[in-house]
């Protein structure tokens, strides 16, 4: 059973994994069920209403986890369903896992200006009941290790191949070249006025829906924003780019770097997590990373497209659902017969 607040139609990193491994979970015969939002009373979360917080969700939760009496319990957020997943996992002395998706500390400080390490106290007291955290990426991994989160497990991440691919490059045409693209949530956490700020040769594309789409428009009227795609015309628009401009400093892996990879679009980044992890190893051959993100997006028009879509190829969404799998614990209790 995985128990998650980030759930459809929701739209980001997370529901996206999420959604991935349990198609591919399912397609290796394992039985799955989700309690997510949808299930439960909701309310709009605040300074980001896309986004549905379930209200008390303790008692249909602990009834839906005792219908279903799962082998394994996944708890994939630190929300109202985390906490109310993880409280029956105590009360039960059941096992559990846990992942590290987001880096809450970062996003809540820049949204309210709360430091960052009673934030990071409270995840290591939510985390570590769990039997398990599984984090993303390596630097990642370390990061958290160094502020005291225990059994820590390497998870990393995959890419659809076949649906994100080198597509004739038959967007923004009428552009000036070169294009630099931004393609995510639009959202103060992801820093992506750092991108439209830079004084770059081109053009200057953001595609994505969010909570600061309407302000950025307002404030960078040069720029083309092309609000929300997906599907096909999404991989278009990541193969229809010379750069890939990805200026979130506190995601914890960045599925779009793999999207955009996947496209034959060179990456320019900070060295941040992430980035650093996923491009290393590539010798500046798909992309960049550099403190001053003009000079990374400047070096990354030198990127081979070719050996961009090469390193995506290493990614693969089944491996990371085994990874996953392997992780997993026994609930360690006896159901009532």
């Amino acid at each position: 059973m995985v128990v998650t607040d980030a759930w459809k139609p929701q739209v980001n990193g997370v529901v996206r994994t999420m959604t991935t491994v349990i198609g591919e979970l399912e397609a290796m015969g394992h039985t799955v069920e989700v309690a997510g939002p949808d299930r439960f009373r909701t309310i709009p979360c605040p300074t980001y209403p896309d986004i549905r917080l379930s209200l008390f969700p303790g008692r249909a939760l602990a009834r839906m986890i005792e219908s279903f009496r799962p082998d394994a319990l996944h708890v994939s957020t630190e929300g109202p369903l985390g906490l109310a997943a993880r409280a029956w996992a105590r009360r039960h002395s059941a096992a559990f896992t846990t992942a590290f998706h987001t880096r809450f500390a970062e996003y809540i400080h820049a949204r309210t200006g709360i430091p960052i390490s009673p934030i990071y106290a409270w995840m290591r007291w939510f985390h570590g009941a769990g039997s398990g955290m599984m984090v993303a990426t390596q630097s990642l991994r370390e990061d958290l290790a160094a502020r005291g989160f225990r059994h820590i497990r390497p998870w990393t991440r995959g890419v659809d191949l076949a649906l994100f691919q080198p597509y004739e490059r038959s967007d923004f045409l009428d552009l000036p070249r070169p294009v630099f693209v931004y393609i995510g949530r639009v959202a103060v956490e992801k820093n992506i006025g750092a991108f439209l700020d830079l004084d770059l040769p081109g053009s200057k594309v953001v595609v994505g829906g969010g909570p600061q789409l309407d302000a950025l428009r307002k404030a960078y009227p040069a720029v083309v924003f092309t609000g929300p795609r997906f599907g096909e015309p999404l991989a278009r628009s990541y193969a229809s780019a010379d750069v890939f401009v990805f200026p979130s400093v506190t995601d914890t892996f960045g599925l779009v770097l793999l999207e955009a990879l996947a496209c034959g679009t060179p990456v320019a980044a900070y060295p941040v997590t992430g980035p650093r992890d996923v491009l290393a190893g590539t010798a500046g051959m798909v992309g960049a990373v550099d403190a001053d993100l003009r000079n990374a997006a400047l070096m990354a028009l030198n990127g081979d497209r070719a050996a961009c879509r090469i390193h995506a190829e290493t990614y693969s969404w089944r491996a990371c659902a085994e990874t996953f799998v392997s992780h997993l614990v026994p609930l360690g209790m006896r159901w009532p017969s």
